[in-house]
């Protein structure tokens, strides 16, 4: 008689939902996290010169930032055969890109560690600073562990994650080394002036001065003083931004989760159905100075950040 085969536990991914990456990516703020890492990003001339030389951002901003949700939302809640595929694509994409030094004419690949380094340091500060200043309460041992949990991103698109920080505090000393080779040069301020303004059909124009650049003006509100020092545009004050970023974070996660979800490409929901519903992601997971979380499938019904509290089980 045949032993039966025993069921192959569904695969968490790269990160997994007892990770601080699983919880965080979830929060709506991400958006404006995002659009934070452009304006951060846009400020090394090498790496902002590759993205000009190389892309169509003007003509097809939003499909650029679709791609690269859908890269960090596959790399987050995809399986790992998924993730691994992502960031290949991503490499050899890399490998066929280069640029022209604006300074000194040299010719390099977009793919050079240092600047693969840079923007993958831009987006990591912009999320968790972004999510911490509006309101998810995330111990520093947390905040931490998501930095170090991104080395494991950082390998996908080619870095050795070795050379990346591992902690806030690495993170803190990376910026502040690499401070004296930002600038905002042309470049820059043709990312700065797409975002405040992106090209629109002449019937959404209303939407975009009502919603689109107040996103983007608190976006650059919350980037560092020196960011706003290069840019030349003062921003408010820093307790002024702080109480815009809690009250936006505030009303958005508001928003039912379930329907938030429903939006395309659905990564947080197939990755639920792959693991069960105690995968279900929460940023109020992190709210706990003991552990994260508890293990998959050890969560109740009502602890999926569509404004309901979160229990612990029994």
């Amino acid at each position: 008689m045949t032993e039966p085969i025993a069921p192959t536990a569904p695969d968490p991914g790269l990160f997994g939902p007892a990770s601080v990456t699983w919880q965080l990516h979830s929060d709506p703020m991400m958006w404006i996290a995002g659009i934070r890492a452009l304006y951060l990003q846009a400020l090394h001339p090498r790496a902002v010169r590759g993205v000009m030389a190389n892309s169509d951002f003007r003509n097809d901003a939003w499909g650029r930032l679709m791609r690269t949700a859908h890269f960090v939302g596959t790399t987050t809640y995809g399986t790992t055969e998924a993730a691994e595929k992502a960031g290949a694509r991503v490499r050899k994409i890399h490998t066929m890109l280069t640029a022209t030094d604006p300074a000194t004419g040299e010719r390099y690949g977009v793919d050079e560690p240092e600047l693969l380094l840079w923007v993958h340091c831009a987006e990591i500060d912009s999320y968790l600073h972004v999510a911490r200043r509006s309101g998810i309460r995330m111990p520093d041992a947390l905040a931490d562990r998501y930095v170090d949990e991104h080395r494991r991103s950082a390998r996908l698109v080619g870095l050795d994650p070795a050379d990346v920080p591992a902690s806030a505090a690495g993170l803190a000393a990376y910026f502040e080394k690499v401070r004296p080779e930002l600038a905002a040069g042309p470049d820059a301020r043709a990312v700065d002036d797409f975002l405040r303004r992106p090209p629109t059909h002449p019937l959404l124009a209303p939407a975009r001065a009502l919603l689109w650049r107040r996103v983007a003006e608190l976006a650059y509100a919350s980037l560092p003083p020196y960011a706003h020092e290069l840019y030349g545009r003062a921003a408010p004050p820093p307790t002024t931004v702080t109480r815009r970023l809690t009250l936006t974070g505030t009303v958005l996660r508001a928003v039912p989760a379930r329907v938030r979800w429903q939006l395309p490409p659905k990564h947080i929901l197939r990755a639920m159905a792959r693991l069960g519903p105690g995968s279900r992601p929460a940023p109020y997971k992190l709210d706990r100075r003991d552990a994260i979380l508890d293990g998959p499938g050890r969560a109740q019904r009502g602890n999926g950040g569509d404004s309901t509290r979160w229990r612990t089980p029994g």
